[in-house]
Formats: structure tokens, C-alpha cells, sequence
């Protein structure tokens, strides 16, 4: 079981600031899981690839969405900072 959660307004969009799921075989990477997640929902699939959405693995941010395997126990989705 893999827990995703979400930071920012991307917990708006996800309609919750976690959620726990049981990830498909073919989803190893950040990249494959973005892609599933904007197959079961379009409007957060559109959300979690904005520009600067970053994403951590267990608790370690991600550089390329490409070369950063899961088999996580958590995955967080946060959207980027703005400040004043």
C-alpha cells in the first residue's frame, strides 16, 4: 500500500491531503504514476504536471520523473511556493 499525498492547492484538486492505494506493476516511476493518475482523474492529472509541481519519494525530492523508481511507501505531490 502506497500513500500519496498532496500539498497546497493540489489538495483541493484531490478533494484530500492523502489518499492510500495499491499502485499497478507498470507504474515503477514518477513519470508512469503521473500518467496513471491523470487516467483515473484528468482534473488532478492536469494539476500534478504543472511546471514546478515537485515531487518527493519517500520523503527524498525527485530530479527526473524518468529515472526515479518507485516501490515507495509514500509519495508526496507538492505544488510550487508562492510568497511575498
Amino acid at each position: 500500500m502506497t500513500t500519496l499525498l498532496f500539498f497546497g492547492h493540489l489538495s483541493d484538486v484531490a478533494g484530500c491531503s492523502q489518499m492510500a492505494c495499491d499502485l499497478p506493476q507498470t507504474v515503477t516511476t514518477v513519470a508512469a504514476l503521473r500518467a496513471w493518475l491523470a487516467a483515473r482523474d484528468p482534473i488532478l492529472g492536469q494539476a500534478i504536471q504543472a511546471q514546478g509541481v515537485r515531487v518527493a519519494v519517500n520523503r527524498s525530492f525527485c530530479v527526473s520523473d524518468m529515472e526515479s523508481t518507485l516501490g515507495a511507501e509514500e509519495i508526496a505531490f507538492m505544488s510550487p511556493l508562492s510568497g511575498g
